[in-house]
């Protein structure tokens, strides 16, 4: 942010925390790396002004235009506004209201974070992940981690992807990842191999 502003990120700092204070803003954590927050918009409509209104301005000066530019905003709308909003609902249902039963014990916290794989040399986002309660000076146990969709079918393929993700991260060595379980969040639903696999995995309906 301080690169884009052209200044120093002490000058930003006051002004983000004042926003943060506000409730405009929310500061993310990224549970696999330190020192790697992600700030969010916090307020749906600023969201959705920066994401919809603001680059179609000129559109939406024109009376009458209005149901043209949601026409070619859906997608976006669907992206950078609902998307990531979606995310944070799963993420407080899992701190908030997931029955600890379901995650194998009640979370410390919930965050998201990217697990990087040495060998292909990229990271691996994750939408939801859970940390358990460190026991004394053991290594605290990730609950769970999770992908979330608002408009898209998940299968195995999504539950696949997150086994990948789990080996990644018990590879790094942070957390303790035996009884990781897995979670899937869908606005869309679950195809039939999904349903099939819940025998083996932590499915959560839509």
């Amino acid at each position: 942010m301080a690169d884009y502003l052209e200044r120093k990120a002490t000058d930003i700092a006051h002004p983000i925390n004042v926003l943060e204070d506000a409730g405009l803003i929310y500061r993310d954590a990224d549970v696999f790396r330190d020192n790697r927050p992600t700030y969010r918009i916090a307020e749906p409509l600023i969201a959705f002004y920066r994401a919809i209104m603001r680059p179609v301005w000129d559109q939406l000066e024109r009376p009458g235009s209005a149901a043209r530019v949601w026409q070619a905003s859906r997608r976006r709308f669907v992206s950078n506004v609902l998307g990531p909003h979606f995310e944070q609902v799963c993420r407080g249902w899992a701190l908030h209201h997931a029955d600890p039963d379901l995650l194998g014990c009640l979370p410390a916290r919930v965050g998201h974070g990217i697990a990087h794989d040495p060998k292909s040399r990229s990271g691996n986002a994750v939408d939801v992940a859970v940390v358990g309660i460190a026991d004394g000076h053991a290594k605290p146990p990730l609950l769970a981690i999770g992908e979330a969709k608002w408009n898209e079918t998940m299968g195995v393929a999504h539950i696949e992807r997150l086994m990948h993700i789990r080996d990644l991260i018990a590879q790094g060595g942070r957390y303790d990842t035996p009884r990781t379980r897995l979670l899937c969040f869908s606005g869309a639903g679950f195809n039939d191999k999904a349903h099939a696999d819940q025998g083996r995995h932590t499915i959560p309906s839509n």
